[in-house]
């Protein structure tokens, strides 16, 4: 018998000497079952025989050897918790499409038996040569509050470690609300599971956003009359012969009014401001186009002191000051999350992609199901449910 042996031999000593343990537990405590428990404890007897009496009084309490699809109907139809099929190395993918208020409505009882009866179901299609592990894919798009799903998450991951330590091989957090990697950054340490958990965003593997055409100061660029853009400075007269438009050099007055007649069609009218309209009523065909006047020598109709000539004063570059008066694209920019994305987890992520975008069939899941009673779920006789993914619907 070798050392490994018999720390297993000495924590199914403790935890017998704790109670008599009845079929189904002693069936549920192998050796690969205590080789578990103790890899996660650091081979510590003691403290492993202490969490395996806790999971099987955890197992006990909420009744998991009874746990049955009839109980989650209404999670099957939507696709709240299901297994979407094996990775290449055979593990079993579990996608959690829990809404933001699935709390509201269900109970921590009935949270935690969805969760176990999924994970059994994962354990159960395990092949017994591959890896008995399964990949946790945690779909958050339905949340807009971070603390909201950080509850969940974090209730899940507790009933994972607790209960099944060795079992996650990785977990994927996938668009989470915008400040859940702030938070996520800050509980972090303290979560078991933290070291096996990713933030990922489905964006990242869409086409990219072309922003090349952004300014890097787009401040003055994006709101102030550029008047380079026109070929001519010229006055344009309407066809209504009530004004003209005239494009001046000052970028702080881009252009004024004259009521001066510029038609073609009528040079001797004059008209009033009341008589003034719009720029938008002139016929792009009467359009003309002349020669600009100076700023000094514009035509108004109340006389005013004119204003002393401007002196040239050099302008020298400085720092733009922060505006909210920004480009909408500015808001896009590719930055690594706070909470451990990066692309060492988008890597990662690849080979899950397809078990994620890919629609949620209840009639072919329920024909595949088998919980850990044993039995294989009849199929449901109400509509046949497909669910769509964030990235499917954009």
């Amino acid at each position: 018998m070798g050392k490994k042996d018999e720390k297993v031999e000495a924590v199914l000593h403790l935890v017998k000497k704790q109670s008599p343990l009845t079929f189904k537990q002693e069936k549920f405590c192998n050796r690969e079952c205590v080789e578990r428990f103790l890899k996660v404890k650091g081979d510590n007897v003691k403290k492993a025989a202490k969490q395996l009496i806790s999971c099987l009084s955890w197992r006990q309490n909420f009744d998991i050897e009874r746990l049955g699809a009839e109980e989650f109907s209404t999670e099957l139809s939507d696709g709240v918790a299901y297994i979407a099929g094996h990775d290449g190395e055979s593990r079993p993918v579990i996608i959690f499409r829990f809404k933001h208020d699935y709390q509201k409505l269900r109970t921590q009882k009935q949270f935690t038996r969805l969760v176990a009866f999924t994970i059994e179901t994962a354990i159960s299609s395990m092949s017994r040569n591959a890896e008995q592990s399964f990949v946790l894919l945690f779909d958050a798009s339905f949340f807009r509050s971070s603390s909201a799903f950080a509850n969940l998450l974090l209730a899940t991951q507790k009933i994972i470690a607790d209960n099944y330590p060795c079992r996650l091989y990785k977990a994927f957090i996938i668009d989470p609300p915008s400040f859940f990697s702030y938070l996520w950054k800050g509980v972090r340490p303290f979560v078991e599971l933290s070291t096996v958990t990713m933030i990922v965003s489905s964006l990242d593997y869409d086409e990219p956003l072309d922003i090349n055409h952004v300014s890097s100061n787009p401040r003055s660029a994006s709101l102030r009359f550029d008047a380079s853009s026109i070929k001519s400075t010229a006055a344009i007269g309407s066809a209504s012969s009530r004004f003209a438009f005239t494009v001046s050099q000052n970028s702080l007055k881009p252009w004024y009014l004259s009521f001066t007649d510029t038609s073609p069609y009528n040079p001797a009218a004059q008209v009033s401001p009341l008589s003034a309209r719009s720029l938008s009523f002139a016929s792009p065909a009467a359009r003309g186009f002349k020669e600009a006047k100076p700023a000094a020598c514009r035509k108004s109709l109340f006389p005013s002191t004119p204003l002393p000539e401007k002196t040239k004063t050099v302008s020298f570059r400085k720092t733009p000051r922060p505006s909210f008066f920004q480009s909408p694209a500015m808001f896009f920019r590719r930055e690594n999350n706070v909470g451990g994305g990066g692309e060492k987890s988008r890597e990662a992520f690849v080979p899950y992609l397809k078990f994620y975008r890919r629609p949620y069939d209840e009639t072919a899941y329920r024909s595949k199901l088998r919980g850990p009673r044993g039995f294989v779920s009849v199929v449901s006789s109400h509509r046949k449910s497909r669910h769509v993914s964030l990235s499917q619907r954009f």
